[in-house]
């Protein structure tokens, strides 16, 4: 532990266990620092971790490495108001010179405790001025007047004696070295207690960067996990595809063979009875037996009744099992889109916060409900005073809360309304007058007009082409990625996303629950609770 150092340095620099100037100072992960024997001394095991001032606790014990930087701000401040003791020896020590404790600026010669005791008992010695020995008395006695320099002009920056003050610097604003000296020393903890704020300030900042990349990497194998779900399902998804494909080509081409084999058989069958038809119509053509070949001729003149061959075939053609590839690759569209949806919905609402409507940005037309999370159209505006925060033109209102950092999400009901707007906003947007919903001034939004025309607000506008209307939204932001991505909640679908955005501002949900237009659109915008999926 550290040996105290004087009153004079800053209580900033001392350890809060031992109450004295940091020794081999350390900084833990909150922010606060203590000597570094003091704090292995508070942690005798891994397992009770915790910061002794502000008792955040760690999973695990800190790799605690010596801050050099305060280490050294503290010992410069030693060397500088703690000098070690005198090499200057005393003027009338005569034989076995001993060392001086004080030099006297009148006499202007250094004493040693024997030496000095005159100074402590006769009247006039006592009047001197003594300090602390020094080697350079020079620098301490007016060159010019011999006295010593015990004021300090303020005009000419400079120490003088008090024959000084009766000539050049007369009229000058002189004060006691001690008054000045003072000053300047406070001048200096106060400099001192700025510089170890910077310090402070800095390794809060290390700390913040770490955390964030920590957070990052955290998040970056959450989202390896849910893309080797995806994956993987949609794998075993073409798997099965592939092998229904392959079963139902196995089928038809069996079927074809089956079918082949039947018209063979039947076809055989014909050439046998044909070929007994003919060998009776060749022995009846020689025959002498005229009355024999005249009771003949009404059963084998006639043509035989046979099948009429000219129109049957075996298809061959591949065309059916295009259509059955194309039918495939359209399921598997449709699959990856339904996995995509699902599970990049199930990923993001684990981002979930609470937002709550702000009524000092609603328009005046605007009903907020009393617990803040609807908001409906009214007809006529609104007894609220005049805000800096409210929007005058357009017919909005932003949640409290904003964010500046990180990913999240929210869910609002939008069931049975023809219009409304959602999505993000950024804070310091102009809110008197009409705002353009775009990207390029600040807005990040998904709309709906005419009951059934859904819009992402890009520039220029895209048209989502909807299978469902959607009865809840969930609208997902990542600071960091510049990544604004809206969901049918309900459908388990992707409707939209804005990518490749930079972010500069705090950002804020932003509502609107379009015109109430005659009642048709009356139903409010409803900000409900996340439910997370099942798996």
């Amino acid at each position: 532990m550290a040996s105290s150092s004087g009153p004079s340095l800053n209580e900033e620099l001392k350890c809060s266990i031992c109450m004295e100037v940091f020794t081999d100072p350390v900084t833990t992960p909150c922010g606060h620092n203590f000597c570094r024997t003091c704090l292995s001394r508070c942690w005798p095991n891994s397992q009770t971790c915790f910061c002794p001032l502000c008792k955040e606790k760690y999973s695990r014990r800190p790799d605690l490495k010596i801050n050099t930087t305060l280490r050294e701000v503290v010992q410069h401040l030693k060397e500088k108001l703690n000098p070690g003791e005198s090499d200057v020896f005393c003027d009338i020590c005569d034989e076995r010179k001993q060392k001086a404790v004080k030099t006297c600026l009148m006499c202007q010669s250094s004493y040693c405790n024997s030496h000095l005791e005159p100074h402590h008992r006769v009247p006039g010695l006592k009047k001197h001025t003594l300090i602390n020995a020094v080697e350079n008395l020079e620098d301490y006695i007016c060159q010019k007047h011999e006295r010593p320099l015990e004021l300090f002009c303020r005009d000419d920056q400079t120490c003088v004696c008090l024959t000084c003050t009766e000539g050049e610097h007369r009229t000058h604003n002189t004060v006691a070295i001690e008054v000045d000296s003072l000053e300047k020393k406070n001048q200096l903890v106060q400099t001192q207690i700025d510089v170890h704020q910077m310090i402070q300030d800095r390794m809060k900042k290390i700390q913040e960067i770490q955390h964030s990349v920590e957070l990052r990497k955290r998040n970056t194998e959450e989202d390896k996990s849910s893309s080797v779900e995806i994956f993987t399902g949609l794998i075993r998804s073409i798997k099965r595809r592939q092998s229904d494909l392959l079963k139902m080509m196995e089928e038809q081409q069996k079927a074809a063979e089956k079918q082949a084999e039947d018209l063979i058989k039947e076809l055989h069958q014909e050439i046998t009875e044909l070929k007994r038809r003919n060998s009776e119509l060749e022995q009846l053509s020689h025959t002498e037996d005229h009355l024999h070949l005249i009771q003949m001729s009404s059963s084998l003149y006639s043509r035989p009744h046979t099948k009429n061959w000219t129109e049957i075939r075996i298809d061959s053609d591949v065309n059916s099992l295009k259509r059955a590839l194309i039918q495939l690759k359209k399921t598997l569209d449709e699959t990856l889109n339904e996995k995509l949806g699902q599970t990049g919905l199930k990923f993001v609402q684990k981002f979930a916060v609470d937002v709550t409507l702000d009524p000092d940005t609603a328009h005046p037309r605007l009903i907020l409900s009393d617990d803040g999370k609807q908001v409906s159209h009214g007809d006529v505006k609104q007894g609220v005073p005049e805000n800096p925060k409210r929007f005058d033109e357009s017919y909005c209102v932003l949640a409290k809360e904003g964010f500046s950092s990180g990913r999240f999400y929210y869910e609002v009901q939008v069931k049975g309304k023809t219009e409304w707007d959602l999505g993000v906003i950024k804070e310091y947007i102009n809110r008197k007058g009409d705002i353009s919903l775009s990207p390029e001034d600040g807005v990040w939004t998904v709309i709906l007009r005419n009951k059934n025309q859904y819009d992402a607000c890009e520039n220029p506008s895209v048209s989502l082409s909807l299978k469902v209307r959607p009865e809840k939204v969930g609208v997902f932001v990542d600071y960091e990625e510049g990544l604004v991505s809206f969901y049918d909640v309900e459908s388990r679908s992707h409707l939209y996303s804005f990518t490749g955005q930079t972010f500069t501002e705090k950002l804020y949900p932003y509502f609107s629950p379009g015109f109430n237009d005659k009642a048709k659109n009356s139903n409010p915008v409803i900000i409900t609770p996340v439910s997370s999926l099942m798996d």
